[in-house]
């Protein structure tokens, strides 16, 4: 097994190989506006780090998000893109469960990544595999309730401290937890679904108003 893992559902461009024992390369950069211009170059240094070449890969885990629709679909065609080039799965995991999983708790919590406009993509976890609910996108004053007294991750949380006052590290996703919850998953006979992304809302282009259409003649 060779698993090539990505993920720019949030500000984290981030990539990491797995041989089926452990990683073996990664990267991260954290910059919300050049997902398209940092992904590639990080997946050729994570191979040349690792000495592999890239049709040695078995198969691609991508981060699903939920996340701006800009930078998730970066990395979810380049998953599929690599994909049907190599002729390997590609395998898609929620980005919360891999925040989830680096926080590597026994009890429940919370995940909650930046999704803008004052808002959280956020789920609740009875443990760092478990988690209870869908992944939802809201403010933070309109969720207090339902995470009080939880200990939370991400940088959603981390911007929050009224509704989250026990947010603490990982920021931002990894590649490389990615990479160990799907190799876990598979190794234990779990077939991961596709990789679908996970849009909670509209994205934050719009189309002007008064748009003229212009018909040729």
């Amino acid at each position: 097994m060779l698993l090539l893992a990505l993920d720019t559902a949030t500000p984290a461009v981030t990539v990491a190989l797995h041989d089926g024992r452990d990683v073996i390369a990664s990267s991260s950069q954290v910059d919300a506006r050049r997902h398209g211009e940092l992904l590639l170059p990080a997946i050729d240094r994570v191979l040349a780090e690792a000495g592999v070449r890239l049709d040695a890969v078995t198969g691609v885990v991508a981060g699903t998000g939920p996340g701006p629709y800009t930078g998730l679909r970066v990395g979810l065609m380049t998953a599929d893109t690599f994909g049907l080039a190599l002729g390997v799965p590609v395998h898609g995991v929620c980005t919360l469960d891999g925040l989830a999983y680096a926080a590597d708790l026994d009890s429940p919590f919370v995940v909650a990544t930046d999704a803008r406009r004052k808002e959280v993509y956020w789920a609740r976890y009875a443990d760092s595999r478990t988690r209870v609910t869908d992944p939802a996108v809201d403010r933070p004053a309109d969720i207090a309730e339902q995470v009080e007294g939880l200990p939370a991750i991400g940088a959603g949380a981390l911007l929050y401290p009224d509704t989250f006052p026990k947010a603490h590290e990982p920021e931002h996703v990894s590649a490389a937890a990615l990479a160990r919850l799907a190799a876990e998953k598979l190794a234990a006979g779990e077939e991961l679904p596709a990789p679908r992304p996970l849009y909670l809302r509209r994205p934050d282009a719009q189309v002007p108003k008064n748009y003229k259409v212009v018909t040729p003649k």
